[in-house]
């Protein structure tokens, strides 16, 4: 765990040195509070919002021992994703189908 614990926080180093550029009156704040100031701000759709909620995420389960499942199916995520990505919040199937669902929003709201 304390290997996953540092690679997010290389990971929130990297995404605070983003935020440097964006809004660097944040940069003090606790994540959460850095997330909220961006949606307060209509930032949601900004691609550092989501990198960002998905850290928080993974931070957040890795405290309350929830860490590498699927936060649909509760099944465990597949390590090589996890690997690739440690702040991964779905399993390959689960993904499919978020991925999936989410085109078929975004074709009927065109």
């Amino acid at each position: 765990m304390q290997q996953i614990r540092q690679r997010l926080s290389i990971i929130e180093m990297e995404l605070r040195s983003e935020l440097a550029a964006l809004a660097p009156e944040w940069q003090a704040l606790l994540l959460s509070d850095v997330i909220e100031q961006m949606a307060s701000h209509d930032m949601c759709h900004h691609a550092l919002y989501s990198k960002l909620v998905r850290l928080d995420a993974a931070l957040c389960q890795l405290d309350i021992g929830l860490y590498g499942l699927c936060s649909d199916c509760e099944a465990d995520i597949e390590a090589e994703r996890l690997s690739a990505d440690p702040t991964e919040q779905r399993c390959h199937h689960c993904d499919d189908q978020y991925n999936l669902q989410h085109r078929q929003e975004l074709r009927l709201s065109h």
